[in-house]
């Protein structure tokens, strides 16, 4: 009602009307208190239920440890097969086969006539891949000393590369030893057997264990490039993980570039790794989780993993599936990594656009008021590296995630619960030395087994022409 018509309402009208707003606003308060009691003991009936469980999906714990169900008994079993709509690959045969064999009747089989004289049509051709035995070869190299006729001095030829008069195995099966070590996470023993299994060759441990120090030291050499190509990055990607040297907890860190990937295992999970492996080195960007030593480096910015970040708010919205904030900067999170994976397909204009709305939308819930611990502590953290969420959305070079270091440092975890670490730490510098080379030249398209033969140098067979 405007003013006018409560003017024209007499004294005892007025007092009907107010009261009637007031029984009104009785009846409004009475149903506000009793959602408000609802809604309290709602909150405190979640607050109070027990956290749920640790997994892969809210935490950085590896999808291993995962409890698996059993499937219920009345789910109907998956047809086995490819998908509906999949296209049928079918295995190309070889151009230039290595045999060829010629299967012709030499007789009728009805009435035992002759028919070896006979050509033949070609009705049905099938290959078969196999692998031949492979014994090891041995190759005995005799030095001579010959006497000059003219001035008696003795003359002796220089063995070629590969049999060198110390070495008592070849490169390719020193390569083929620390294939199996490095790369298949074999134990001495397995090792020993698969060598005498597959390919004839009769090795001790101590034999093995004479060939990691001298790869191990050989690698060592080439890391040095590849230290100065990571130190020269503009872009840095690092993560650590833990590692066992000599009955001691120690780190395995890991330095990945465009152009290198750099393994170093140390005592130490500080900031002082880092300053020894960059020297006088910074880097434009530092891509990491949020450890406080990564956060240390000496770099222009960072770009926090937004992996990390997804499975911390999974973890709050696990716990209260209510809230409303976590699952909310969960998905401005979410919405900045399509939008970077999608900036290919988007012009200059367009792609701007959402890059605005999502910094809106960011600083817009960072200033909302939270009330749950964990997402008050994640919310405190987003404000204080405010500038390190969305480098990846001005920089095309750098990557929303820190999935590139995980990815490095998987196989060393394999290793690490296959073997239990390393007894020496001669074993464990030669583990990350080949670890760097292999990685490295992974990012070039190289396979493991021909960079280490690449490593080890040029192999004994065939044997070198005679001069």
């Amino acid at each position: 009602m405007i003013r006018a018509e409560l003017d024209a309402l007499s004294r005892e009208e007025l007092i009907v009307m107010v009261l009637a707003q007031a029984e009104q606003l009785g009846a409004l308060q009475a149903t506000l208190t009793q959602l408000q009691a609802d809604y309290a003991a709602l909150r405190l009936k979640f607050e109070q239920v027990q956290p749920p469980p640790t997994t892969s999906r809210n935490s950085s714990q590896p999808p291993s440890r995962d409890q698996k169900s059993n499937p219920p008994e009345s789910r109907a079993k998956r047809k086995h097969g490819s998908p509906v709509g999949h296209v049928k690959h079918v295995r190309q045969f070889v151009a230039d086969p290595d045999h060829i064999v010629d299967l012709k009747a030499v007789q009728c089989a009805g009435c035992a006539a002759d028919l070896q004289g006979q050509t033949g049509t070609l009705v049905a051709v099938n290959q078969i891949t196999e692998v031949p035995p492979a014994p090891a070869e041995v190759i005995e190299v005799r030095q001579y000393a010959l006497t000059c006729p003219t001035c008696g001095q003795s003359a002796r030829m220089p063995p070629p590369a590969g049999l060198e008069m110390p070495r008592s195995f070849g490169a390719r099966l020193e390569s083929l030893v620390i294939y199996y070590r490095q790369e298949q996470h074999m134990s001495y023993e397995r090792t020993q057997t698969a060598l005498w299994n597959l390919h004839g060759v009769t090795i001790s441990q101590g034999g093995i264990d004479q060939i990691m120090p001298r790869a191990g030291q050989q690698a060592a050499v080439a890391t040095v490039p590849l230290q100065q190509a990571v130190q020269a990055s503009a872009v840095i990607n690092s993560d650590e993980t833990s590692a066992r040297v000599a009955g001691r907890n120690c780190w395995e860190w890991v330095f990945c570039s465009a152009t290198a990937i750099l393994h170093v295992i140390k005592p130490s999970r500080g900031a002082d790794v880092i300053q020894t492996v960059m020297g006088p080195h910074c880097a434009e960007v530092w891509g990491s989780d949020c450890w406080s030593a990564q956060l240390k480096a000496p770099a222009q910015g960072w770009q926090l993993c937004l992996a990390q970040q997804l499975r911390n708010l999974q973890a709050v919205v696990d716990r209260y599936p209510l809230a409303f904030w976590a699952p909310a900067i969960r998905a401005v999170f979410r919405y900045a990594i399509h939008v970077h994976h999608q900036r290919d397909q988007l012009p200059a204009d367009p792609f701007a656009a959402p890059v605005a709305r999502i910094a809106k939308l960011c600083d817009w819930l960072l200033a909302r008021p939270v009330t749950q611990p964990e997402a008050l502590k994640l919310q405190n953290r987003y404000r204080k590296h405010r500038q390190h969420l969305f480098v990846f959305l001005a920089r095309t070079d750098v990557a929303p995630t820190n999935n590139v270091s995980e990815r490095a440092l998987r196989a060393s975890v394999v290793h690490l619960k296959v073997l239990g670490g390393f007894r020496s730490q001669w074993g464990a510098d030669a583990y990350a030395a080949l670890a760097s080379l292999i990685d490295t030249a992974a990012l070039k398209g190289t396979q493991a087994f021909e960079a280490l033969q690449t490593l080890l140098g040029p192999p004994a067979l065939p044997l070198p022409a005679p001069p």
